[in-house]
């Protein structure tokens, strides 16, 4: 809910239809009026983990859709669903060449009832197939899906490493938004990838580019470098500063939209890893660096709603890495010391908490079906293969190094 909302409030998208929802006069709301539609229902079961469905449905850009044709598909694809007599609300993205409609509910019923998802990704593509034929939409089997338009982290332990980086490389920087060489490694890492800048003097003239590697889970380099001309004028240098500088003209509005949802993760969780796993359910990945005493010196945070990469101190003193390493070194101290207290207080977090299967943030860039229909595959794309950056990495072992010859010389 948060992540459509915050696409309302920067003028990427619009509500549609608010189906047995709490609406105001003026048609405008808050995240907290549209959740409070939800929370008799939350109320009447606690049990269940997963309470809210977030569905995301994508017409081929080449489809003719109206809005009413939108609520009609969406009302339509809930009632066969098991969904209609849910409360919903139907958001429109603009944000991207590709208009599409995001539907959040919650899969508790009026009874208290968790509603049965038994089959429902199979029954989910076929009523898809249903609505292609009946608004006359390019089906999906009429689609040749590209391998190289999924972005997929690289498997180093296959043999097409190059093609694997060139369908990330190609497309990242396009979408979005970093000031400089280590926001963008923080998010390369998430798809096993970094990038170093290389600098060789020819011909009495100094040349300078970028390579990139494939990387193993533990962060290391498991390929040969790979030019950026390799994968287009977009992966080089030039490209790239081009980016920093116009990441660094991000509006106040924009970072404050970031700012609140990290602000928001603070509020409800305690320990390091619940603060990341509630950032990732509300769009947002988090990358930590740590030197080898274990000291928390580097936070980047990569925000997918509005596709911008932020070091901690681009959003203000408040989000430095001192400030985290501080909070979470204080809460490790105090959960070794009361673990019954702090393990109630995390669970009351998570309790009051929405929680939402989020779609996957990298669908403007699938060659998806005509209908795309996504459950949680964030986690799969980047929770799991998430490591640090880096460049953090090599700024730590020059510092080993730097360590080592002090103590040769003494």
């Amino acid at each position: 809910m948060i992540y459509n909302h915050s696409k309302v409030l920067a003028g990427n998208a619009e509500i549609l239809q608010m189906h047995q929802m709490l609406q105001t006069p003026s048609g405008e709301y808050t995240t907290g009026q549209l959740l409070s539609s939800f929370l008799p229902f939350f109320a009447l079961n606690k049990k269940t983990e997963k309470t809210a469905l977030h569905i995301s449905i994508n017409p081929d850009p080449k489809d003719i859709v109206t809005d009413e044709d939108y609520i009609k598909i969406a009302d339509e694809y809930m009632t066969k669903l098991g969904y209609g007599n849910q409360p919903y609300v139907v958001f429109k993205h603009n944000d991207i060449d590709r208009t599409h409609i995001h539907i959040v509910s919650t899969v508790i019923d009026h009874e208290g009832n968790k509603i049965s998802d038994s089959f429902e990704k199979k029954r989910s593509m076929e009523i898809c197939r249903e609505l292609e034929k009946k608004y006359s939409l390019i089906p999906a089997d009429e689609k040749k899906v590209s391998k190289e338009s999924i972005l997929h982290p690289v498997v180093y332990t296959q043999r097409n490493i190059k093609t694997q980086i060139a369908s990330v490389v190609r497309y990242l920087p396009k979408y979005y938004n970093f000031q400089s060489l280590g926001g963008y490694n923080a998010l390369l890492s998430l798809f096993n990838i970094t990038a170093e800048q290389v600098k060789n003097e020819y011909n009495g003239e100094l040349k300078e580019g970028v390579v990139y590697f494939a990387l193993d889970k533990n962060g290391n380099k498991t390929s040969n470098p790979f030019k950026s001309s390799l994968f287009g004028k977009q992966a080089g240098l030039s490209a790239l500063r081009v980016n920093f500088e116009n990441s660094k003209k991000i509006s106040h509005e924009t970072r404050q939209l970031t700012r609140k949802l990290i602000d928001l993760a603070l509020k409800n969780t305690v320990s390091e890893q619940d603060f990341k796993k509630y950032l990732i359910e509300l769009g947002i990945n988090t990358v930590i660096r740590r030197n080898e005493q274990g000291r928390l010196y580097g936070i980047t945070f990569i925000d997918h709603n509005t596709r911008n990469v932020y070091n901690g101190s681009h959003l203000g003193k408040q989000y430095s890495a001192n400030v985290f390493h501080e909070r979470f070194t204080q809460n490790q101290t105090t959960e070794k010391k009361q673990p019954t207290l702090a393990a109630s207080s995390d669970h009351s977090a998570r309790a009051t908490s929405l929680k939402e299967d989020v779609h996957p943030f990298f669908d403007f860039m699938l060659d998806s079906p005509s209908f795309f229909v996504g459950w949680g595959l964030l986690d799969s794309i980047l929770l799991d293969n998430l490591v640090e950056d880096p460049e953090e990495q090599a700024f730590e072992f020059e510092m080993k190094k730097k360590k080592k010859k002090r103590r040769n010389r003494n």
